[in-house]
């Protein structure tokens, strides 16, 4: 709707109190602002604002006049902006209240937000704690490995490898179930090593338990004997290896060792020097703002809360059950540290007050936390893990990152950790490295035991003690703090002894199978899965993976590897290089669908345009590839600022990079915090001048600057600058999954991949896409196949005024679309749209298209979908 075309006027009201606060009154080529403050029958003239008129000129064509109309149109609503804003600042002196927009739509809407209506949070009865229930453990199937060939009939060249596979993983799990107890039991090495109340001759006391085979002497250091072990404090070593002592109660009940007490032991090596080190099962760890080194911490708060209660003195008692497992995952990756705006470290407890509702109100329905084991070097992004069963400590304490993973549990978030079992740190001091005094404790000794461009220790995982550790460890982590699941990282480096690196998967299964296979290390990954999803049974796995490993994605039961999902990393690679080295003529569509669709079938996979490594200090986002130094100049919306011909080819690409990844890269999807509305900067940790350790290069540092480790939240929540509109799209553009499920929708089409039109489109589910990556050609009348017959209806435009675009194509023009049976590009029906140029569209079925959808209290700005829609899903 534009002036010209209403004919009448239309006249708003908004009173509250004795106080006339407004009135607005719209005629066909005017908009008159009166404002009186006050009481009523002030004698405060009137300021009234006037439009110009739109040109009747008889040469101009009906397309130049409704461009005239629009910018009359938007000017009109900036000068009415204008003067609301001094409407509101008179109100403000006068003492009367505004009530905040969110305000209005909850009173219109029975207080309901739209996140209440698309996210509905969990609601438990006062006193309620979550008890957890687990799942029995699996039989080991009696077949011989090659079960999961009926996906892939190719495989059976490689059934000699399978088999051997399989035998080894029947071998060991055999094995933990005679010698300990099972696997679940085997897994829980936390309940025995490490700090543990318990009793002993009659006693209760504190025992603690470390192995630490290549030790001759051990003994506890702290806080508690003012760092100067006694007689009681030395272990006892059995032939096992392992270290043992017991620290009776005092007589007044206190424990020998306080909670929060700082602590490590002192070990004898093998060849008589002395070494500190800290416990290796340790909870947490803390490095004071004067000290260069950890110390580890006994963490054992001597209460418990009630449900839900967040106190700094009491075991946090968890509240709300986890979430069901969701059809399609939408990953919101984060990480808690460099969440604020401000440049600081953020904490656990902001970041639940912060941060879980903005992903909520975005639709994304699991977060993925990075950097929670502890690490030493805060700019290892957490990958350089030091302890293992520590949460980090620069965050917080291990309560308060249960508070959070409660809270997002109460708002239906699945909460995944990105852990790291794939190397640990050289650390010594701080780390499990060299623990004992030896290199091959829980690591492969000498040159394998070292990866030589990560510069970090390789666990063997052939090790009994090693496979205890990290099972245990992986049990842990969902066991104490209610983790929904894992992304496993760096797995391509485990499942090779040449770690991926200067290799080149091309599809070869002698690639995947052979002498370069570390069998011991994909056994150990077909144990975590079998322990983590018999355990849990809502349990989710991720596996970053490069090389495309066949069976990856298979259940463990049938001799696959275990993982859920795979990370599709290729796709990120293709975008950089695309956008890196070609120009916007030479986009190859066919290329890019290939890229995007290139997974095997029956294995899952978790799509993503860019990750954290893209936004990282070394390379470029997407936004920034595509806009550069011009999102430093040129990012405000129209009318607030400079344009540039660069900013709005980017911010169109940008949407269409998203939306053209989620529908076709896998059957879930990941977006890194930030990326949903292009940030501006890379991330670059605090750091000081330092060399490569493979090359010896000088690398400059920032001065130990938290500058770029933030996120600007403040730059995507101003409605002056264009990164509102982008993140706009990316919140319509996941919620549209919610209502129709296309992410993980079977039915995957893509009908037409032209490079000269430079056009793809796609059915994904019940939607067809239509992508118009031509940078300078709109087609009119544009034949598209589909699948359905019927009518059709726009529910998503990327051309939405609200996502910064031009209104070409719009759900408000509630144009239905009729099919005509016959074939075209091997479709049985067909259509007729308009694709403006760097557009992407998106048809849905029209009985559940709904024009006015955003418009309601539950709406979600752009998006055209009525209710919850066919496929609804958290």
């Amino acid at each position: 709707m534009h002036l010209e075309s209403t004919h009448k006027s239309w006249m708003m009201y908004a009173v509250r109190g004795t106080h006339a606060i407004n009135k607005i009154r719209f005629t066909s080529h005017t908009a008159e602002i009166i404002c009186t403050t006050g009481n009523k029958g002030s004698n405060r003239r009137p300021r009234p604002i006037k439009t110009r008129a739109a040109s009747t000129d008889p040469l101009l064509t009906p397309l130049d006049i409704l461009r005239q109309e629009n910018k009359l149109l938007k000017e009109t609503i900036q000068e009415a902006t204008q003067a609301v804003g001094l409407l509101e600042e008179e109100l403000e002196r006068a003492g009367v209240a505004i009530p905040a927009v969110e305000d209005v739509k909850a009173a219109f809407s029975g207080g309901l937000s739209p996140e209440d209506y698309w996210s509905p949070a969990i609601d438990v009865p006062t006193g309620t704690e979550f008890i957890e229930e687990y799942g029995a453990v699996s039989p080991i199937p009696t077949h011989d490995g090659t079960e999961s060939f009926k996906w892939d009939k190719t495989l059976w060249g490689q059934e000699a490898h399978f088999r051997y596979r399989w035998d080894l993983f029947k071998r060991i799990r055999q094995s933990i179930d005679d010698n300990e107890g099972g696997i679940q039991k085997f897994a829980q090495g936390y309940k025995y090593y490490g700090f543990n109340r318990g009793t002993h001759d009659g006693k209760a006391g504190l025992w603690y338990r470390e192995w630490a085979p290549g030790a001759k002497a051990l003994a506890l250091i702290g806080e508690f004997n003012n760092w100067s072990p006694k007689a009681e404090h030395w272990g006892l070593k059995n032939p096992f290896g392992v270290f043992e002592l017991f620290l009776p109660d005092g007589a007044d009940g206190q424990p020998a060792v306080p909670h929060r007490c700082k602590i490590k032991c002192r070990l004898e090596t093998s060849d008589g020097a002395w070494i500190e080190r800290i416990p290796a099962w340790v909870k947490w760890a803390t490095q004071e703002w004067n000290e260069i080194q950890f110390n580890g911490v006994y963490w054992d708060p001597p209460q418990a809360g009630v449900p839900g209660e967040v106190d700094p003195d009491k075991r946090y008692t968890f509240k709300y059950p986890r979430p069901p497992k969701p059809r399609s995952l939408r990953i919101y990756e984060c990480h808690v540290g460099m969440s604020s705006t401000e440049p600081k470290i953020n904490s656990y407890l902001e970041f639940r007050r912060d941060m879980l509702p903005r992903i909520r109100k975005l639709g994304y329905n699991a977060i993925q936390i990075m950097a929670i084991q502890e690490h030493a070097y805060y700019g290892s992004f957490g990958y350089h893990v030091t302890n293992f069963f520590g949460t980090s400590s620069r965050c917080g304490t291990p309560e308060e990152l249960k508070a959070l993973i409660d809270e997002a549990h109460r708002l239906g978030l699945v909460v995944l950790m990105d852990i790291v079992h794939s190397h640990a740190s050289k650390n010594t001091g701080d780390g499990i490295n060299m623990f004992d005094g030896t290199d091959s404790m829980y690591f492969h000794s000498g040159e394998r035991g070292n990866h030589w461009m990560w510069d970090s220790r390789l666990f063997n995982y052939g090790n009994w003690e090693t496979m205890r550790f990290l099972l245990s460890n992986a049990r842990w982590w969902m066991d104490e703090y209610k983790f929904d699941g894992y992304r496993f990282d760096g797995v391509t480096s485990m499942m090779y002894t040449h770690h991926g690196l200067s290799t080149t998967f091309t599809g070869n299964y002698d690639e995947y199978f052979g002498m370069a296979t570390d069998a011991e290390a994909v056994v150990y990954l077909m144990l975590v899965n079998n322990l983590l999803h018999d355990t849990f049974p809502t349990c989710i796995t991720i596996g970053e993976d490069v090389s495309g490993m066949p069976s990856f994605c298979r259940p463990w039961q049938e001799g696959g590897v275990g993982f859920d999902y795979r990370l599709q990393m290729a796709i990120a690679d293709k975008w950089i290089q695309v956008l890196k080295t070609k120009s916007d003529y030479e986009w190859d569509m066919s290329d890019i669908v290939h890229t995007l669709t290139n997974r095997r079938y029956s294995e899952l996979c978790v799509g993503y345009a860019e990750s954290h490594d893209q936004a990282l200090v070394g390379d470029k986002t997407i936004a920034f590839w595509l806009m550069d130094k011009d999102m430093y100049d040129c990012m405000a919306a129209p009318g607030f600022g400079p344009q540039s011909p660069v900013v709005d080819r980017g911010v169109a690409l940008h949407k269409m990079i998203r939306m053209v990844t989620i529908a076709l890269g896998g059957e879930s999807y990941l977006n890194f915090m930030g990326n949903e509305f292009g940030h501006p900067e890379w991330i670059d940790f605090p750091r000081v001048d330092s060399y490569d350790t493979s090359t010896g290069a000088f690398i400059p540092g920032n001065g130990g600057s938290l500058d770029k480790c933030r996120r600007r939240w403040d730059i995507c929540d101003n409605p002056q600058l264009r990164y509102q509109s982008m993140v706009a799209f990316d919140r319509a553009m996941i919620h549209l999954d919610k209502a129709f499920g296309y992410i993980s929708a079977p039915h995957q089409w893509v009908s037409r991949q032209d490079n000269g039109d430079k056009m793809i489109v796609c059915e994904r589910g019940d939607l067809v896409f239509v992508f118009n990556y031509h940078p300078t050609n709109s087609y009119t009348d544009y034949r598209i196949g589909c699948k359905l017959p019927g009518s059709y209806k726009v529910v998503l435009s990327s051309d939405e005024e609200v996502f910064g675009g031009y209104r070409n194509v719009t759900k408000d023009s509630d144009v239905i679309f009729t099919t005509t049976v016959g074939g075209h590009d091997n479709r049985p029906n067909w259509f007729q749209v308009y694709a403006p140029s760097r557009t992407v569209v998106v048809y849905a079925p029209s009985d559940f298209a709904d024009k006015d959808a955003d418009r309601k209290p539950h709406g979600v700005p752009g998006l055209g979908v009525q209710g919850l829609g066919p496929y609804y899903a958290r």
